[in-house]
């Protein structure tokens, strides 16, 4: 008897918002032997403020054969690889903290490095279905450089993880020239730069109106990567560089580029009119001095050329936006394995989000752009996902009820209100 194939039309899912790290002992033997004495101190003082790095279910950070199950369970076949856990040396999960001060560098660079060798290791051990972010300080632009080729020998093909400039943070704004090695680097060896959300916050306390005020405040201050490159001319210096903003929503893009488009196209013409003899000079013509040259491109040009976004748990309201977004810029993604995330009810969110929409549409958002953009395998990848890949006629059924324990704000009511 001739086993019965599956011929159901299933989609190949990669979710461009995971996150991994070592647990915190783990990371030892990736350290340079000079700095295990400081690590054994520090970690034997050290107290996890995080309570899922502490619950049973924290090795899903780590546990390589866990994580490929349970994430094929929930029908994604590869995953772009953020961090999460602490690396040594660090008070806090790296994503959230400030920039080292020059006395924490040495040691915080050393954290750093030992997590970006765990993860190339890490993603070795599922060949093909892990794309790893690494990670960099701002504060030597020469040692960030010389990872950047590290990390590309070493397959890490996610890219780099861009650190944020929050006020107060000592380090020269994303838009500095001060930077631009790191961006020649990325775009000579192909590696996209990602900014990821809740890099670029400044510290606000502890009071609840503080974590309010994040809550609020935190995307917008991920969103200024893009208008400081922008306006910065990196694209321009660098036209293969590629940008992608991550776990920051998408829906906000549209009116974000067309302010942007607004304000270059109103201080390029008044720095063009200063020029002419019989015009007097402005504020704004102050402003716009010397942009058009140092830019290049407008906004919305540079969106449709250089950008992407990583739109983890997709809201429907943004679905309904996606050409103006760019169908083409839209990478799906699930946050595992974090609460907010869409894991164990991925195809419902996928469902809730895309069902009723074009199958080639649907198919671009939630793998196709992803492929193409950190370059994975889709050949490889279609045939794991023809097995347990959420099927066509699956997501093109509108979720009626939301699942029992689901915590994802994809599932929440409303949402459409943000403004970034």
């Amino acid at each position: 008897m001739t086993e019965e194939r599956d011929t159901e039309e299933r989609y190949t899912v990669i979710s461009a918002d995971c996150h991994a790290g070592a647990d915190l002992l783990d990371y030892k033997p990736y350290l340079e032997s000079r700095h295990h004495d400081a690590f054994d101190a520090w970690a034997a003082s050290y107290v996890n403020p995080y309570e899922d790095l502490l619950a049973d279910t924290a090795d899903r950070n780590w546990n390589s054969d866990r994580r490929v199950a349970e994430l094929e369970q929930d029908g994604i076949v590869a995953e772009v690889v953020f961090p999460n856990t602490i690396p040594p040396f660090f008070p806090t999960a790296s994503l959230m903290a400030p920039a080292p001060t020059r006395e924490e560098f040495e040691q915080r660079w050393a954290g750093l490095r030992a997590h970006n060798r765990w993860l190339a290791d890490f993603c070795a051990a599922a060949p093909g279905r892990r794309a790893g972010v690494f990670q960099i300080l701002l504060n030597d632009v020469q040692e960030a450089v010389k990872e950047i080729h590290w990390a590309a020998d070493a397959g890490l093909i996610g890219g780099l993880l861009l650190p944020g400039t929050p006020p107060g943070s000592g380090l020269a704004e994303l838009y500095s020239a001060t930077y631009d090695p790191i961006w020649a680097a990325c775009a000579e060896r192909g590696m996209p730069v990602n900014h990821h959300a809740g890099s670029a916050s400044p510290p606000l306390g502890d009071e609840p109106a503080a974590r309010a005020v994040f809550m609020v405040e935190t995307t917008w201050f991920s969103h200024r990567a893009l208008w400081h490159l922008v306006f910065g001319g990196a694209f321009r210096r660098h036209p293969e560089l590629r940008l992608v903003l991550t776990e920051q929503g998408s829906g906000w893009i549209p009116g974000v580029l067309d302010m942007l488009d607004y304000y270059h196209g109103r201080l390029v013409a008044a720095a063009s009119k200063a020029g002419s003899a019989d015009t007097a000079e402005t504020a704004e013509s102050k402003f716009g001095a010397g942009l058009a040259e140092s830019m290049g491109k407008g906004p919305s040009e540079v969106w449709r050329d250089n950008c992407f976004v990583g739109a983890s748990f997709m809201r429907p309201h943004e679905a309904r936006m996606r050409d103006r977004i760019g169908l083409d810029k839209i990478m799906w993604g699930s946050d595992y394995p974090h609460d907010e995330g869409t894991h164990p009810y991925s195809r419902e969110g996928l469902r809730i989000s895309y069902a009723g929409l074009p199958k080639d549409e649907i198919a671009a958002m939630v793998g196709g752009n992803a492929a193409r953009v950190y370059g994975f395998d889709l050949e490889l990848l279609d045939a794991v996902a023809a097995k347990v890949g959420p099927t066509v006629q699956e997501l093109s059924e509108p979720l009626k009820e939301t699942p029992v324990g689901a915590t994802s704000p994809v599932f929440a009511p409303g949402g459409s209100v943000r403004v970034w």
